[in-house]
């Protein structure tokens, strides 16, 4: 049984769980012979064995910066004891684990009431406690919900029933744990292997970890992505041929015939397939330190399979006071929401119900590589299916040298009055002179009608440059020279639009201009207006800017004048061959 011990600070969580490791006598240590105590990171995981079963108990911080390490640790959970300090009751930390729990399919939950000795033992604290949680625990699907009172620090009702407490009519702690019966059999699930290919491409042999099902030679077996067929011709552990391999265990496999798979495919029963798609709906638990903004890029983690992703629609978020489904444009810290989300590539997954082990994933910051979110897929979007690229005879390339040139596009980014529109204008009219064919999609005028209804939140940024950077890539398309004049912010939004294109299609322009020099130029007196108060979220100011760290162009306007600046980007342009020299 894996047992997850959370609770807010200050309960008592960390007393209790010790309690119980001494009632299984001397803790983890003289528990399993490959067990021992191990940690990662702000998660404690301790084996140990009580009368008839043996357990791994699962630790987390009970502070609210540490959600991601509960939900990390939780996860595959058979039961959660939700440690409540009865002088403090049911608090917010109460709710949202109990929500967390309940979105990760842990099916059974003991509310131990600790801190019984402080309160006097008093019957009637207990069950005011225990009221003010059935009050929203009723609202989730929980298998059972058992509420124990304890003193964790005295060790009443833990191992054994106290004389203290000789009112409460149900069983000690430990003798709960002891009867509840497992709901997640992974053994009898349908098969599931994330396979690991280390010679690459085309291979018969894999290695990797059965997730779910028993993997025997003979079975019909299926990649899932691309959809390539074949038979289990043989299973071998440490090296040694067996007969069949449980969930969790480390195997290497050869197949029957030679299939293309990659780290993290999916490796499935023939006749009980996963979903494959390249959008889903989810529940995202937002552990980020930055807010979740639909359309920025992040990497997402499913099994061993890294793909780019990003979430199109925030459906709703949760309130974890009342668990009302609100309207968000945004997930804050420790926001649950119902997203929507796209992945660049298809991949293989079970809805989080049916399958705990293939329906989870992580979203992480591509920057960064820290992890923001942990995810359950719901559903998969059915319009996912229905859409296909259609090809085309007449392509990107053969549009470029009609117009005897290589479409790039030119992302002049900087701050608000740095001349970013200045230099592009002066660029464009050089290429026009000479017989280019070119188009600027400049800030301002985009905002005149495809983006005019967005503001300039940081949301609403994110959109703004999501939707300049698809149709820059239409018009890269064409065949065009593009020439994109927008602040973009931020760095992941610019590297959005860099991944849409082909390598050497993308050329960041950096127009670096202190903000000083800015605010003395202010061509639309903008900065004044800041300074009245009159604008808000406004870059440099009171909204970040990310400067790029490596820009394919520098331009420094204090060392040249807009017209030397712009003979310094054409002279790029051919020494990259864009145009002709």
């Amino acid at each position: 049984m894996k047992l997850l011990v959370c609770g807010g600070f200050g309960t008592g969580k960390t007393t209790l769980k010790e309690r119980l490791l001494k009632e299984a006598g001397g803790g983890g240590a003289a528990a399993a012979a490959d067990g021992g105590h191990y940690e990662t990171v702000d998660v404690s995981i301790e084996p140990f064995r009580l009368k008839s079963r043996d357990y791994l108990l699962v630790d987390t911080p009970g502070n609210d910066r540490y959600t991601r390490s509960l939900t990390g640790g939780a996860a595959g959970s058979d039961v959660a004891v939700l440690v409540v300090d009865v002088n403090s009751g049911v608090t917010v930390q109460t709710k949202r684990h109990a929500l967390i729990a309940s979105l990760l399919g842990i099916p059974h939950i003991v509310l131990a009431v600790n801190k019984m000795d402080d309160a006097s033992y008093s019957k009637k604290a207990f069950q005011e406690v225990v009221r003010s949680f059935e009050k929203f625990a009723d609202a989730f699907d929980f298998s059972s919900v058992n509420a124990v009172p304890v003193s964790a620090r005295q060790g009443d009702n833990i191992g054994t029933l106290s004389d203290a407490m000789s009112w409460f009519e149900g069983t000690a702690l430990i003798d709960y744990l002891e009867a509840t019966e497992l709901e997640h059999d992974r053994a009898g699930r349908p098969l599931r292997i994330a396979a690991l290919n280390p010679n690459g491409g085309p291979s018969r042999t894999f290695s990797g970890t059965v997730a779910t099902g028993i993997a025997r030679p003979g079975a019909a077996v299926v990649v899932a992505v691309p959809a390539r067929t074949s038979r289990l011709a043989a299973i071998a552990i440490d090296g040694k041929p067996v007969e069949e391999a449980l969930p969790g265990q480390a195997v290497t496999f050869e197949l029957a015939d030679e299939v293309e798979a990659g780290d993290g495919d999916i490796i499935a029963a023939a006749d009980n397939r996963p979903e494959v798609s390249d959008q889903f709906a989810a529940h995202v638990i937002w552990t980020g330190e930055h807010d979740l903004l639909p359309g920025r890029p992040y990497d997402l983690m499913i099994g061993g399979r890294k793909v780019g992703a990003a979430v199109t629609e925030i459906k709703h978020k949760i309130d974890i006071e009342t668990f009302e489904h609100l309207a968000a444009k945004t997930l804050e810290g420790n926001d649950v929401g119902f997203c929507n989300i796209a992945v660049d590539k298809p991949i293989a997954f079970d809805p989080f119900e049916t399958n705990r082990e293939t329906g989870v994933f992580m979203l992480v910051e591509r920057e960064t590589g820290t992890q923001v979110a942990t995810g359950l897929i719901w559903f998969g979007l059915r319009r996912a299916t229905n859409i296909h690229w259609q090809a085309l005879d007449v392509n990107k390339a053969a549009r470029g040298n009609l117009k005897g040139q290589k479409p790039v596009v030119l992302w002049f980014t900087g701050l608000s009055g740095s001349g970013k529109s200045t230099v592009a204008n002066l660029v464009e009219k050089k290429l026009h002179s000479e017989g280019r064919h070119t188009y600027t999609l400049d800030g301002d005028n985009v905002r005149h009608g495809l983006n005019k209804d967005l503001g300039f939140t940081d949301a609403d940024r994110v959109e703004n440059i999501r939707r300049v950077a698809e149709v820059s890539r239409l018009f890269a398309d064409a065949g065009e020279i593009v020439l994109v004049s927008f602040i973009s912010p931020f760095r992941s939004e610019r590297r959005l639009a860099r991944d849409l294109l082909e390598d050497g299609e993308f050329i960041e322009v950096y127009v670096d201009t202190p903000i000083e020099v800015c605010q003395q130029r202010d061509p639309k007196g903008l900065y004044k207006k800041v300074a009245e108060g009159k604008i808000k979220n406004f870059t440099g100011i009171d909204s970040p800017y990310e400067a790029p760290e490596e820009p394919e162009i520098h331009l420094d306007t204090t060392k040249g004048t807009p017209e030397e600046l712009a003979d310094e980007i054409i002279a790029a342009l051919r020494s990259r061959g864009v145009v002709a020299q």
